[in-house]
């Protein structure tokens, strides 16, 4: 799975407000492995938010989600996707694409895959406005965030009558892509919170 995610398109001008920074292609296919072992893919309606250039849902399709919505609110994130997805086998899963804010997505799925902006360089608390979506709209969750961000992963999924079921955390390399960026790669520590409604 992990080999064919790393020959996908990726951004190639992320946007830094934004913060266009894709899951790597090793980590979104541990993390949709996680979940089909724990159920939560194969014959399941899947919303991949924030999905970018796809990972996640396309991984979660290659392992029979029974449906994918597809949102991001960004136009070149919807081209690689489109671009993307014309990689995929014949499958049975179907999937939609929706170009807009995680705000406007109104269906109920199974299933919440996501890595949201964490909230640094673009608008605040992004990353606590895509867990609070992601707890409205379906019953399980996986969300990726950095890993000291753990108390207040816990206290969102309280207060949304969720429990913290797992947490795996990750090495997440960032490339120089921005004219800020000292170094060719920096790690950080994140992690993917699974959060089960109780």
């Amino acid at each position: 799975m992990a080999i064919f995610l790393s020959k996908l398109k990726d951004f190639e001008t992320p946007d830094v407000k934004l913060e266009q920074y894709s899951t790597p292609s090793e980590i979104a296919a541990d993390v949709v492995w996680q979940a089909f072992m724990h159920g939560d893919i194969k014959d399941k309606i899947v919303l991949d938010a924030a999905c970018g250039p796809g990972y996640f849902g396309i991984a979660a399709l290659l392992l029979g989600a029974k449906k994918v919505f597809f949102v991001d609110i960004s136009k070149e994130a919807i081209d690689l996707l489109h671009h993307n997805l014309e990689y995929l086998p014949p499958i049975e899963g179907k999937h939609e694409v929706i170009h807009h804010d995680i705000r406007d997505f109104s269906y109920d799925v199974d299933v919440v895959l996501q890595n949201p902006p964490f909230g640094i360089q673009g608008e605040k608390h992004t990353d606590k406005l895509f867990l609070e979506q992601a707890c409205r709209h379906a019953p399980v969750v996986y969300s990726m965030h950095k890993l000291e961000s753990d108390t207040f992963i816990r206290a969102v999924a309280k207060d949304h009558h969720f429990s913290v079921t797992h947490c795996w955390p990750y090495d997440f390399p960032l490339p120089k892509t921005q004219y800020f960026h000292t170094q060719r790669k920096h790690i950080i520590r994140v992690g993917c919170w699974r959060m089960e409604k109780a």
